[in-house]
């Protein structure tokens, strides 16, 4: 690589950016005015959002000496609010007729529901009749038993107990503004009884302060202003860094790549002495640049209009200094990312247009996993650092807040993650460049009766990408609507009907229906081809070898990101279903039908679908995911992902789906046979060698057990990759372009290696 040509290509690109008046708008010119526009509308919004007073009818309400006041001066008591300035947002109204007609027949309760449904009043509070006399009984009868030094029994002559009606509080739930007059008048009531209660204590002889013995003070380590600016700033600007400097990268992307399509200038470029590699690195040097200008600017922009419009406020501060150091260096990576992302999705685009397409879809990956660590239950540890774009949000959450020692302890971790998302990003966009087929895609206009035809006619033996990628899509989709429609699960029957349909209906016809549908061969694309006669036991072997270290991954994965408390006891119920119901049973739903099913969707239409991608590797981590979205529990997706890597490759490698779904039997056979694992069946002098009792009281593999079948599944894949496979149309080309970039050999050589034969 020449890092002359690179610079060349940046200090171009550069200059071109620079030109270009929407670019330095957005980086330069947004920034400055948004904010400060923002908090003028803030302060302008602030007169439009002050609490205004509500209409408040009052039914039944009564005069009640010897009681604290529940009104003064036509509106509720002052002592009742902690603000004396709040009597003023209840208007008290009383009704017309109360004085005049008191002998009237109109139910009260009714009539003031009828004027709260009506929007006479915002909401309304009904006193039941005789509520002031029993509240006078009921403090009379306190007196009384503490008068004859008597034992306080709150009861009648008769010995019924004495008991206050409740008022009741008339609102409208439709209506936000009655929502809000029931919440100031529920604050209202409650502290007048309060005091009621204090007086009638008083009235005993007992001290108020009995039925509040104490008050829990506030004792705050550090300067507790400080710390509420820092938890502040800690959740805003992270996501703020994120979105900018995605928004950053995505413009300038699109323009440098789509835009110099239209231009016609790419070809230019491509032209030159100057490699693919260093043209993706010169160009991402500039997205890179433009990203991170736009993140601090706007950052800056963000800090210092919350300084000056929040600034008189005492709990309110500017950030550290070291929380901004600690956003500078995580603006590196992250810019390199999105810059990466952006790069190859803008080649990928036809043209700009096109390219300002593709930024919602990113957002709408990126989004979840910047704002998953806002939320307060979720914590800077391994599983979470392990998790892109949200472990250096966590990261960053921990050393602005001042707990740079857990930050420091995960910053190896986080970096590491960061590091390879950067390398698989920068990869992706070099293959895009290196790809004629995607840089030079022409513009076309949809026509769905000609594209159902050009579907339905010019099918080929395999799907496409698109085929395998809309297969896998209403899958998961499927998927999701069916779970949420599930009905409980009481006995095995109710699981087995369950498993049966998912597996058929969801997982299985899909699949088939768009075998028949989109392509001409079911054989090539579902691999109903005959392996080679070793490939099955090696295959079932492989299972065998394999399971303890799934076993102790799984392990791991659980302690890495635990399962909740609602899960486990459904796994529980789960497990229990397992040991009651036969065990040809159980091994026939969970293991058997799962087996052809799922391999017929993933391993074999998907696969084959992705295949065209041109890499292998990419086909069998892309049927993976989706083989592991399809399960419903994260811990299972994450074991099921692993998994299906194996099975991928065992499906590549044979050219068979036959080998796979020996394995996937047996691999579920292995699971299933482990929740019958007991003390009795442990006493087998083998499985006794083979397993062990850990501390949750769970029978696992032992450590020798998990090496030794680890070992052995290495040489049996070492085995299956000795093997002769098919390679796609598009894996040739591609291995045809990677010997050419890497060697002498002339043109008319690498067109002749197409032709060649499987290796």
């Amino acid at each position: 690589m020449n890092l002359k040509n690179v610079k060349l290509i940046l200090s171009r690109e550069v200059r071109d950016q620079l030109r270009d008046r929407r670019t330095l708008f957005m980086m330069f010119v947004l920034p400055i005015l948004l904010y400060p526009l923002l908090g003028m509308l803030f302060l302008q919004i602030q007169q439009f959002v002050q609490d205004k007073p509500v209409r408040v009818l009052v039914v039944g309400a009564e005069d009640y000496p010897d009681l604290p006041p529940l009104f003064e001066n036509e509106s509720f008591a002052e002592s009742l609010f902690s603000d004396p300035k709040d009597t003023r947002l209840l208007e008290v109204h009383f009704p017309p007729n109360e004085p005049d007609d008191p002998g009237s027949t109109a139910d009260p309760f009714a009539e003031a529901q009828r004027a709260v449904r009506a929007r006479e009043y915002d909401a309304a509070i009904y006193f039941p009749e005789g509520f002031g006399e029993e509240l006078q009984r009921f403090r009379r009868a306190i007196e009384e038993r503490v008068s004859r030094a008597e034992e306080i029994s709150l009861a009648d002559a008769q010995g019924s107990p004495l008991k206050v009606p409740n008022p009741m509080i008339i609102h409208d739930f439709d209506s936000t503004k009655s929502m809000m007059a029931y919440d100031r008048l529920n604050v209202a009531i409650r502290a007048w009884r309060e005091l009621v209660g204090e007086s009638n204590l008083a009235a005993g002889g007992i001290p108020a302060s009995a039925a509040s013995p104490f008050d829990p003070q506030s004792s705050p380590v550090g300067d507790p202003s400080a710390s509420r600016s820092a938890s502040m700033w800690s959740k805003i600007l992270p996501v703020l860094m994120l979105i900018w400097a995605l928004t950053g990268a995505f413009y300038p992307a699109v323009d440098l790549c789509a835009g110099e399509k239209e231009r016609g200038t790419l070809e230019t470029l491509l032209c030159s002495p100057a490699e693919r590699s260093e043209i993706v690195l010169g160009k991402l040097g500039t997205i890179m640049l433009f990203s991170m200008v736009t993140a601090v600017l706007n950052l800056a922009s963000v800090g210092l209009t919350g300084w000056l419009v929040f600034g008189g406020r005492p709990e309110f501060g500017p950030p550290s200094s070291m929380a901004i150091l600690w956003l500078m260096i995580a603006l590196v990576p992250i810019a390199a990312v999105f810059s990466a992302l952006c790069l190859a999705l803008a080649a990928f685009a036809r043209s700009t247009k096109e390219g300002q397409y593709y930024l919602m879809p990113l957002l709408l990956i990126t989004m979840p996993l910047a704002v998953l660590p806002m939320a307060p239950a979720v914590e800077l540890n391994l599983g979470n650092a392990l998790i892109p774009i949200s472990g250096l949000v966590l990261l960053l959450r921990s050393a602005m807040e001042g707990n740079t020692m857990l930050a420091i302890q995960y910053l190896p971790v986080v970096v590491g993650v960061q590091l390879l998302a950067c390398m698989l990003s920068i990869r992706w966009a070099i293959d895009q460049f290196n790809s004629e087929s995607v840089l030079f895609r022409e513009s076309e206009r949809l026509d769905v009766g000609l594209w159902l035809r050009h579907l339905l006619r010019d099918r080929r033996p395999t799907p496409t990408v698109a085929g395998a990628l809309s297969c896998g899509v209403l899958i998961l989709v499927l998927k999701f609507f069916t779970s949420l429609s599930a009905s409980p699960m009481n006995h095995f029957g109710d699981l087995a009907r369950s498993t049966v349909i998912t597996q058929l209906v969801v997982i299985a016809v899909p699949a088939i229906f768009m075998t028949f549908l989109l392509t001409s061969s079911a054989r090539e694309t579902l691999l109903l081809m005959r392996p080679a006669w070793r490939a099955v036991p090696a295959a079932a072997l492989l299972a065998l070898m394999l399971h303890p270290a799934v076993n102790a991954l799984q392990v791991v994965v659980q302690r890495l990101y635990p399962i909740s408390e609602n899960v486990r006891e459904a796994l529980q119920t789960l497990t229990k279903m397992f040991t009651d119901a036969p065990f040809w049973q159980l091994a026939l739903v969970l293991a058997v039908l799962p087996a052809v099913c799922e391999e017929f969707a993933f391993r074999g239409f998907l696969l084959s679908g992705f295949r065209h991608l041109g890499h292998k590797w990419r086909a069998i981590v892309f049927s993976a995911l989706f083989f592991g979205l399809a399960h419903g529990i994260l811990q299972q997706s994450l074991i099921a992902c692993v998994v299906g890597v194996v099975l991928g490759y065992v499906a590549v490698q044979t050219g068979s789906i036959f080998p796979c779904m020996v394995f996937h039997v047996l691999h579920n056979t292995l699971a299933l046979a482990m929740t019958r694992i007991n003390p009795e069946v442990l006493g087998w002098p083998l499985l006794r060698r083979l397993m062990v009792l850990n501390e949750e009281g769970d029978y696992v593999y032992s450590w020798p057990t998990i090496v030794g079948g680890l070992f052995a599944s290495l040489l049996i894949l070492l085995w299956f990759r000795r093997l002769r496979y098919q390679r796609s149309s598009e894996e040739k080309l591609q291995d045809a372009i990677d010997r050419g970039l890497h060697s002498d050999e002339e043109p008319e050589i690498m067109v002749q290696s197409l032709a060649a034969p499987p290796q």
